[in-house]
């Protein structure tokens, strides 16, 4: 998978913020039921909030503001509305889609059973391929990373996702769509 930058030294994600409306609610949720450790907490300055810092593994954290003044949560927008199997990818130019955790294969389908049994809804398991759909019911040698999506308690649309074959040059086949390619929906 490697794929070395030759600008600059990237190491990975150091980390992804989000906002939340309940931080307990958000500890309970990541280091309770997705076992992250919480490794650093801040309270901002003047009352504006607070930004709390999770391990998700290998070096990599994901953080969370929990800010006073924030606006209410805007699903189809800022997020999807749902889970992609259930048909819901959309949201907004600028927002952030989904965060996709790395798990290990050998794991992949214990996770998705534990996940279900804690009570957390989760999509049907996804065998992410070059076919049409996109996707099949089974693995097999077009498959290239198999994953199951489920939501935080604000709504968070995360996903765990496991790679299934090494990458070749022949995968990037596709030209880039544009600004012009959109289509941008009309206010009824």
């Amino acid at each position: 998978m490697s794929n070395p930058n030759s600008k600059y030294e990237l190491r990975g994600i150091n980390h992804l913020a989000l906002v939340c409306s309940d931080m307990q609610r958000t500890i309970d949720f990541y280091s309770g039921v997705l076992g992250m450790p919480l490794i650093k907490t801040i309270e901002l300055p003047g009352d504006l909030g607070q930004h709390f810092f999770f391990d998700c593994g290998n070096g990599n954290t994901i953080a969370f503001f929990w800010l006073a003044d924030s606006p209410e949560a805007a699903p189809g927008l800022a997020a999807p509305k749902g889970l992609p199997d259930e048909g819901e990818l959309a949201s907004a130019v600028g927002s952030m889609n989904h965060v996709a955790f790395a798990v290990p294969p050998e794991q992949f389908d214990e996770y998705y059973t534990r996940m279900q049994a804690e009570g957390i809804k989760v999509s049907r398991v996804l065998n992410h391929d070059d076919s049409s759909a996109g996707v099949s019911r089974h693995v097999h040698p077009g498959t290239f990373v198999r994953s199951f999506y489920f939501q935080d308690p604000d709504g968070v649309l995360l996903e765990f996702a496991c790679w299934t074959r090494t990458f070749t040059e022949a995968d990037v086949a596709h030209k880039p769509k544009t600004a012009a390619d959109r289509r941008v929906p009309t206010a009824s």
